[in-house]
């Protein structure tokens, strides 16, 4: 049988902070009401000012770690899949090796923002398939409450911070990932981006002034773009291995915002109960949403052996995908 990443740890990571829709109601115009009538979020996570991206990623690590058994000298590689870096560089997956106490394996980010944690796992899992590497550790996080315009009601109303983990190891069972599946289309870069802070618009007081350093999205057209592109990630992975919706336990899509994982779950006839959500709690965690979705799946006995359970996401880029797993 050949050899497929098995999910063999999960972890999560969220701040202690819970930032209300009551609590935005008292710093822009807007509402309870609002908000969870358009979005389905209630309230999310902001990380303290001690706590960057690289220090969600560790907790979340070592909570993954912690389960599937292992030290972490017994990695391979480590992923970090973010687009809220501590830094431009060094990475934040070498700022989490460090704090793991691990030298001699090699570590790297992955931008693709919301869809991050599908391209990271895809990309782990080609390195575990070839035989080049057995063990590696996988995270997804963000920090978006440092790069939202705080008086933009249409977008800081979105997001959340937060980080999830898996440990992915060679199993040789027909268990792991089946399949991932990875899109993208740089024609609609502007639907959802940060102008300031790279080579184009380097930081600067001009960008500060401009405001150009915190998200800019263009809200009604991502939404269409999101439910089109979740639709087909999810389709192509049925129809790649032979499979229809019914064979699915548990849908896992990107934590965004209810009413697209609606419209898709109405498009491809697949009941609400189906799909994890948890967005009303934490909002759109970017990279994080889906393993911290996962992890709770996993926690709460909603995944058994041998389940196969889809993931799927979208995210600025634009990119998309969807992996499909046998637990």
């Amino acid at each position: 049988m050949p050899v497929r990443s098995r999910i063999i740890g999960v972890g999560s990571y969220l701040p202690t902070k819970i930032l209300t829709n009551h609590d935005l109601e008292r710093e822009v115009d807007t509402s309870d009401e609002w908000i969870l009538d358009r979005t389905g979020i209630r309230e999310r996570r902001i990380a303290s000012e001690e706590e960057a991206t690289s220090d969600l990623a560790f907790n979340a690590a070592k909570e993954a770690l912690k389960g599937a058994g292992i030290k972490p000298e017994d990695l391979d590689f480590i992923i970090v899949a973010t687009v809220t870096p501590d830094m431009l560089f060094p990475s934040s997956a070498c700022l989490v090796q460090q704090r793991l106490g691990v030298k001699g394996i090699f570590a790297f980010d992955i931008s693709a923002a919301c869809s991050g944690f599908i391209y990271a796992i895809s990309v782990a899992d080609q390195y575990i398939r070839s035989g080049i590497h057995r063990t590696g550790l996988v995270i997804g996080a963000d920090t978006f409450s440092r790069v939202v315009d705080w008086t933009d009601r249409n977008t800081c109303v979105l997001f959340g911070d937060g980080a999830g983990a898996v440990v992915l190891q060679a199993d040789y069972n027909g268990r792991g990932i089946i399949s991932t599946h990875l899109y993208s289309d740089g024609t609609l870069w502007d639907f959802l981006y940060i102008p300031g802070g790279g080579s184009r618009i380097p930081p600067g007081e001009e960008m500060v002034k401009k405001r150009l350093q915190y998200v800019k999205m263009r809200g009604n057209e991502t939404f269409k773009v999101a439910v089109n592109t979740m639709s087909e990630a999810i389709g192509e992975a049925l129809k790649s291995n032979g499979l229809t919706s019914a064979d699915i336990k548990l849908f896992i899509p990107h934590q965004a915002n209810l009413r697209i994982i609606q419209a898709v779950g109405k498009r491809l006839n697949i009941p609400m109960e189906r799909f994890k959500i948890n967005l009303d709690r934490y909002g759109n965690t970017s990279a994080a949403s889906i393993p911290i979705a996962l992890y709770e799946a996993v926690m709460e006995g909603e995944i058994k052996e041998d389940d196969y359970i889809l993931l799927e996401a979208f995210g600025g880029g634009l990119t998309w995908g969807s992996a499909l797993i046998r637990w």
